[in-house]
């Protein structure tokens, strides 16, 4: 097989000419995100937006705020500026495959990173018991990106796809992988998440995801086997792992450790088709040199069949099954069953989605609920306050300034989290 050319990524600092553009850039960008914001608070009286966290500040941004200087971001969400006996320190990962939107990196990332910090035990007014340390992942055709990922915080680790194409045994997965998904092969770089063995957990986010709310029932489960407060956030068919009778019937064990917590894009199937593939800007992992090992074994052998997927198993074809959002199911619910939670996406990962096959339509609702149950939650009419994690698809990104200002279901959980974007955005800026 001929391998496909390299992917060249214009580098924005090879030459003067192009610094100044990069500069020009990111001033638009940030005059867009402060336009944004103002018109947020415009239509605040219409539409009241929660605040969750005393510390917010409703000071509109300013250009100053593009690029926070080291000294002062640094000041103020280095985990290692603050010392912590007994507390776990959890990894938040990103990865990049690609740095051609320089702008729009800066605030999804620095605001990414504060709204971590935000729920997180160095904050006075969280409830969390874990700090938090940031990652990212970066193909070697992206570290373009890595000052300006240095300057906001995070560590960056360059990386290559795990296995190169090239070494893929199976057909069908080489001639074909490059074109899955978002992102190809390259996708595959979120695995080097597994490796990030000093720290008890792993959350990897998409950039364009906020956090809302601390992850400890999570953490508590995983870690150290608490999971009293894990049924109000798991997937309605997944209770049955903290069921004593199911788990006897099943051959699960409550002491079996739980590695992994992930949400399934149900829109990506049709309504009812099993099995689902997960939601790839979601996945909270415990890591292993041992379990990335074994990842790197499976695509080098590429047994992902036509028509059937990974395995033969129906782990594909759909979005993205390929690469990351069908390999992780196919690990945990085929190879290494039991030891994974699927999680409630009106919960942690919410999209704001349409649980249901056909469109709503004056707040009406219609069609076959996606994951085939009779009846289905409507995650778009969720109270704010319930969610920990929201991710910006449906209601796309806060620096591309929807005004998602009609008061139909489909917009007003939408508008309501672009006020917490820009509200933690906001409070990122005081301190800086």
């Amino acid at each position: 097989m001929e391998r496909r050319p390299k992917r060249y990524l214009r580098n924005p600092y090879s030459s003067q000419a192009s610094r100044s553009s990069l500069r020009a850039l990111t001033i638009v960008a940030v005059i867009s995100v402060s336009f944004c914001f103002s018109l947020y608070y415009h239509h605040y009286n219409s539409y009241p937006l929660p605040i969750h966290s005393d510390t917010i500040n409703h000071a509109i941004p300013t250009i100053s705020s593009a690029l926070p200087s080291k000294e002062s971001f640094i000041s103020n969400h280095d985990s290692n500026k603050i010392s912590y006996l007994d507390v776990p320190t959890i990894a938040y990962a990103v990865s990049l495959t690609s740095c051609e939107e320089t702008p729009s990196l800066i605030d999804g990332a620095a605001v990414l990173m504060h709204s971590i910090h935000l729920s997180s035990v160095q904050n006075p007014t969280s409830s969390s018991k874990y700090d938090y340390k940031m990652y990212a992942i970066v193909h070697e055709s992206a570290m373009v990106c890595k000052p300006i990922l240095e300057k906001i915080g995070y560590t960056v680790k360059q990386v290559d796809v795990p296995v190169p194409v090239a070494e893929i045994e199976g057909d069908v997965l080489r001639e074909n992988v490059h074109q899955n998904g978002c992102c190809g092969e390259l996708e595959f770089i979120k695995l080097w998440a597994y490796t990030l063995v000093d720290h008890p957990f792993v959350v990897h986010l998409d950039l364009d995801t906020v956090v809302l709310k601390p992850m400890d029932e999570l953490f508590d489960a995983a870690i150290i086997g608490d999971t009293s407060q894990l049924s109000a956030v798991m997937w309605s068919n997944e209770h049955h792992f903290l069921s004593s009778s199911k788990e006897k019937d099943e051959g699960l064990s409550r002491q079996a450790p739980i590695n992994a917590f992930f949400t399934r894009d149900y829109n990506m199937r049709s309504a009812g088709k099993k099995p689902v593939g997960v939601q790839g800007g979601f996945l909270v992992i415990r890591p292993s040199m041992q379990v990335f090992e074994e990842f790197r074994a499976i695509i080098r052998k590429g047994d992902y069949r036509k028509g059937s997927g990974w395995g033969g198993k129906g782990y594909g074809p759909f979005y993205g099954s390929m690469t990351f959002q069908g390999i992780i199911p196919y690990y945990y619910d085929e190879i290494h069953h039991g030891t994974a939670i699927e999680l409630n996406r009106c919960v942690y990962n919410q999209m704001a989605d349409n649980p249901r096959d056909k469109r709503t339509v004056n707040n009406v609702v219609s069609g076959k609920c996606r994951d085939g149950r009779q009846d289905c939650e409507d995650c778009r009419e969720r109270n704010i306050e319930d969610i920990v994690t929201a991710h910006f698809t449906l209601c796309q990104k806060p620096w591309h300034c929807l005004p998602h200002d009609q008061d139909v279901l489909q917009h007003r959980l939408c508008r309501s989290l672009f006020g917490e974007w820009y509200r933690i955005r906001a409070d990122l800026e005081r301190l800086n």
